[in-house]
């Protein structure tokens, strides 16, 4: 073989191995509660997930990501033991976690990896506040506790009592709830359980004797918001409104519970059935309806949007050559886009500031967006409760 032969040979070798890799896919991890006590939450999450991966891989053309899912069981143990994993089989980055105790230590093992973790499942305040330099999520306690201290000032609660879970995040809105309400003039009373009830009755007897509130606000998940319904159903304490945050207003809260959740409020990112209008959402939607059978909820948007962003951004590493070299994170940090749930950007903590929530209201079967006006899809009914 001649040198030019030779050196012929050479670079086409090269040009194929940039193409190889200029055209890689990227392995995603996904830690999530697909059994366990969170795994309703967990499981709609997932499907978020899995949508940003067919819509990315449909559209960018240059790259492609494959998502690796480990089920963590709702148990911070395993959610470490996932990531570390996962990690072990090439993942560069990790979208999911659900719940604050449970992405704490799940998100450090993949700090002491280098590796990007971006959630929407955990909103204690401390999450953001660890000098991690590879941790992002979307939503955060503030906007929780902003919904629905907008919807109460908007109907003139004069009084509220909170009924919260001692867990960390829980704990924080709650406690942002009195601060602020108090500040506002309205009378606020708060009572905590531990996460291991299941019998509210007691709790609810108190309210209903002594607290005579206008409006109960209970801050805690999806099994204990269940309980405290069903308690409120038998002593029917003479309220106005009882209005809840995350995995509240949702069409399968509705499904599995329509006796409980009839004028119930939470905060929601859509209306059910759901109203999409840009031509994002819009394929978001549709292509949710095509893998799913069904319309999506706003754990699934949520898990669109972290992943999605981070896709982006895993992309952008691969071309810098930075991947594996923390790119992903610095290219997080540089976006600021407008979403399906709003502008997302990040802070210096990997925080998102313009993060506000919206209410929905349980209407017969639908969720009626009732708060802020701007975003409301219906009226709120007041005095509304489900007995």
């Amino acid at each position: 073989m001649s040198k030019f032969a030779s050196v012929s040979a050479l670079a086409v070798f090269a040009v194929l191995a940039a193409s190889t890799a200029w055209s890689a896919e990227i392995k995603i991890g996904s830690q999530i509660p697909k059994t366990g006590n969170l795994a309703r939450v967990g499981g709609a999450m997932s499907e978020g997930i899995a949508v940003a991966a067919e819509m990315f891989n449909k559209k960018n053309g240059k790259h492609t990501v494959s998502v690796l899912t480990m089920d963590d069981e709702s148990s911070p143990a395993k959610a470490v033991a996932a990531v570390e994993k996962l990690a072990s089989d090439g993942v560069v980055a990790f979208t999911g976690g659900y719940g604050s105790n449970i992405i704490g230590p799940a998100s450090e093992a993949a700090e002491k990896m280098n590796k990007t973790y971006i959630t929407s499942g955990g909103v204690a305040t401390e999450l953001t506040k660890r000098g991690l330099k590879n941790f992002f999520r979307i939503n955060n306690s503030e906007g929780y506790a902003r919904a629905l201290i907008g919807m109460y000032t908007e109907l003139g609660i004069k009084s509220v009592t909170v009924i919260y879970s001692t867990k960390e995040a829980t704990e924080e809105v709650a406690k942002m709830l009195e601060k602020t309400l108090s500040a506002k003039g309205v009378k606020v009373t708060l009572h905590a359980f531990d996460p291991s009830t299941t019998d509210f009755k007691p709790i609810v007897h108190k309210i209903k004797l002594q607290d005579r509130p206008e409006a109960i606000a209970m801050i805690g998940y999806e099994n204990d918001y269940v309980g405290i319904l069903r308690a409120a159903k038998v002593l029917k304490p003479d309220i106005k409104n009882i209005s809840g945050v995350w995995s509240l207003a949702t069409s399968k809260m509705w499904s599995e519970f329509p006796d409980l959740m009839n004028g119930v409020a939470g905060t929601s990112t859509l209306s059910y059935p759901a109203e999409f209008t840009t031509p994002e959402a819009k394929e978001f939607a549709e292509t949710y309806q095509r893998m799913y059978n069904k319309a999506p909820d706003y754990l699934g948007i949520f898990g669109y949007v972290q992943s999605m962003m981070l896709f982006q951004a895993a992309a952008k590493a691969q071309d810098a050559g930075t991947i594996d070299k923390g790119g992903i994170s610095e290219e997080l940090r540089k976006l600021d886009v407008q979403t399906v749930i709003g502008r997302v950007r990040f802070d210096q903590d990997g925080d998102n500031p313009e993060f506000t929530h919206r209410m929905g209201q349980h209407q017969d079967g639908k969720v009626v967006l009732v708060w802020p006006a701007d975003a409301a899809t219906g009226k709120m009914n007041f005095p509304a409760v489900p007995w």
